[in-house]
């Protein structure tokens, strides 16, 4: 068996250069760094996957490094990680404390990251917090969390507080092709942009589901191998729903829906679905409101052909069905027919007087 390494662990940022989809919180270290202005504890929080434990450690290998080119000294040794999940007893902390006390042998600073710091037992963070009040000189403290408002305010008003925010679908699907291209992926564009809307803002959650997915499609990534594997609904089959309800054509949607479910999709899932496409028409009308429309290149010529073909009043009373049986679809005791009602109710509303085509303003 080969020494396979997985993308996220492969391709992690090395320096703040590679740090993606965190632009504003790497200049403001940068910054600090080249003002000697760095704080001595500081608070990295936000989702999981968007790059707090990774810039903790760039930060810590950075602080050290000098502006001579014959200084090669390795700082390694100034760095202690504490994994605060599975280490946060009083005795972990005493164990830190007990290293912070004695100054670096070569370098400024000793550079302390702890992990999941939310995850320290109260008694933990009691005995954390003289040493955060009052740290040596040589002392940096970097905390990284997803859950800030488990720390104890006292803990709070000591760091400087670092908020991450989830990566952008745009950053994610750019990371992605970089690597699909170092790796020799072959993909179509909207395949990574389905990927990277999966990830729900987290850069590691997509790198998974891309290893994943190119394991399955064998070096090959399609946007129909990426709906099976991912168990997500194709833009096509909402398309056809709608070209379907604009041509009143009933049982042809209805069929549609039928080989849906047998494909074990969720209903629930797919009205709400179906609302979101019709949400994504009405913003493919207009040029100030198309660039809210997070697909890829492909499916968004698709959905501008599509919306040409709709009213917006069209749209916005189907988008009201399908929000109206999503909300009762879960008090419902025949869902199925919930769905197929509102189904019927779109398919019917080209037929009360509305053109099936916009007008031309």
């Amino acid at each position: 068996m080969s020494d396979y390494i997985v993308s996220a662990r492969k391709y992690r940022p090395q320096t703040f250069d590679q740090v993606v989809g965190q632009e504003a919180i790497v200049t403001t270290l940068e910054h600090a760094l080249a003002s000697n202005k760095l704080a001595q504890a500081l608070l990295f929080c936000g989702p999981r996957g968007v790059g707090k434990t990774t810039c903790a450690r760039i930060l810590a290998r950075t602080i050290n490094e000098t502006d001579n080119p014959n200084d090669d000294n390795d700082f390694a040794f100034n760095i202690f990680e504490l994994d605060a999940a599975s280490n946060n007893s009083v005795d972990d902390i005493r164990n830190l404390i007990d290293q912070v006390r004695f100054p670096p042998q070569v370098g400024n600073y000793k550079v302390f990251v702890i992990d999941e710091v939310h995850m320290l037992s109260t008694s933990a963070f009691n005995a954390f917090l003289k040493t955060l009040e009052e740290p040596p000189a040589h002392a940096i403290f970097i905390l990284a969390t997803t859950e800030k408002h488990k720390i104890l305010p006292t803990i709070l008003s000591r760091c400087q507080i670092y908020d991450f925010k989830s990566i952008g679908i745009p950053d994610i699907k750019n990371h992605l092709e970089k690597i699909a291209k170092k790796e020799g992926v072959t993909y179509e564009d909207d395949a990574l942009h389905l990927i990277a809307q999966k990830a729900d803002g987290a850069l590691r959650d997509a790198l998974s589901i891309f290893d994943r997915l190119v394991t399955f499609g064998e070096g090959s990534l399609t946007l129909e191998g990426v709906s099976d594997t991912l168990n997500v609904l194709d833009y096509d089959t909402y398309f056809a729903i709608t070209d379907a309800c604009l041509e009143n054509k009933i049982p042809e949607a209805l069929h549609i829906f039928d080989k849906i479910l047998r494909k074990g999709y969720d209903a629930q899932l797919f009205i709400s679905g179906l609302g979101g496409h019709f949400r994504d028409l009405l913003v493919s009308q207009h040029p100030q409101t198309i660039e809210l429309l997070d697909v890829g290149e492909n499916t968004k010529a698709k959905y501008i052909e599509q919306g040409k073909k709709c009213m917006p009043q069209f749209l916005m009373d189907a988008l009201d069905i399908c929000n109206q049986a999503d909300i009762n679809y879960r008090a419902s005791k025949n869902q199925r027919l919930t769905v197929e009602i509102a189904l019927m109710q779109i398919g019917s509303l080209t037929q009360q007087g509305q053109p099936k085509k916009k007008s031309i303003a």
